[in-house]
């Protein structure tokens, strides 16, 4: 058994089949399938089923699948470390944001990161705040940016980025001339409601909370899965939402949405830098963390 029958055999696993696996990783399918032979062999047991179309790890599999995750991690870790030693930041990053940070925030980080640090290969996996959570607890990502807080002994969090949302309507809705509504009036209206995955979404449920509102009231008469879907939505006259004023910026300026107040709601909020509970970070990570702490997010 080696490090590199074990990124075949994760790479199997996360794409769920040898064909999908072999292309990800430029191998042929039968070098892929006599590395995990190999692996089996080794083993004395099956590590994966073929199930049709697709191939799932047996229990064995998974077993083995969590510490190949840790293996490879404390490999890339090493590298990183005598890199970092020798002054010179070199290895991969995978790091991961919900909506708004992934869309707006991470990029232009990571432009800035890439400029002192070119040899740091960085990979951004986008999804709402409990994927990426979910992520991170698998060892897949080592850090994100989220939009909400979590109650999980698996993950530690710190406020990073203060955000401001505000009501988000188009140009030429009826209450145009308006700079605020009272928070009754978002049950007279069509409102488009987000995942219940999205931090964005539990956001508003608390502010609710926390003005002592019925979150029950608050009925979407559409739900979509992105602030883009939202805002397109709103564009289309589908319907108003809440959104952070970070990701509707451009379309504010050009005058195509509005921005309103509600009153009686507090809708600032944060987004949470999202660790690793027990797990250390890589010298990158923590130079990128050190990075993202000092900048300006608007």
């Amino acid at each position: 058994m080696d490090l590199w029958q074990l990124y075949i055999f994760i790479s199997v696993i996360e794409n769920k089949s040898f064909s999908k696996a072999s292309i990800a990783i430029n191998l042929s399918q039968p070098t892929v399938s006599n590395h995990i032979k190999e692996l089996e062999d080794y083993f004395n047991c099956r590590l994966l089923d073929r199930l049709g179309k697709t191939t799932e790890p047996t229990r064995a599999g998974q077993i083995l699948y969590r510490y190949a995750k840790e293996l490879l991690s404390l490999r890339d870790q090493a590298q990183s470390a005598v890199y970092d030693f020798l002054g010179h930041a070199k290895g991969s990053l995978s790091l991961g944001g919900s909506t708004i940070p992934s869309g707006y925030i991470l990029p232009k980080l990571i432009g800035l990161f890439s400029k002192q640090y070119p040899d740091v290969q960085i990979e951004l996996l986008a999804g709402d705040t409990m994927q990426i959570i979910g992520q991170i607890k698998k060892g897949i990502l080592e850090f994100g940016i989220v939009g909400a807080r979590v109650d999980d002994p698996l993950i530690s969090q710190e406020q990073l980025f203060a955000d401001e949302m505000k009501l988000i309507i188009p140009a030429g809705h009826p209450w145009q001339h308006k700079p605020s509504v009272d928070v009754t009036d978002l049950f007279s209206v069509p409102f488009i409601g987000r995942e219940k995955g999205s931090g964005t979404w539990q956001s508003i449920l608390t502010s609710l909370e926390n003005a002592n509102v019925d979150r029950k009231r608050l009925q979407p008469v559409v739900t979509m899965g992105s602030t883009v879907s939202v805002i397109q939505g709103i564009l289309n006259h589908a319907g108003i939402s809440i959104l952070s004023t970070i990701a509707v910026q451009e379309d504010l300026d050009r005058g195509r949405l509005l921005a309103l107040s509600v009153n009686g709601l507090d809708l600032s909020r944060f987004f949470y830098l999202t660790l690793p509970g027990k797990r250390t970070l890589s010298p990158i990570s923590q130079k990128f963390i050190k990075m993202a702490r000092t900048f300006e997010a608007t």
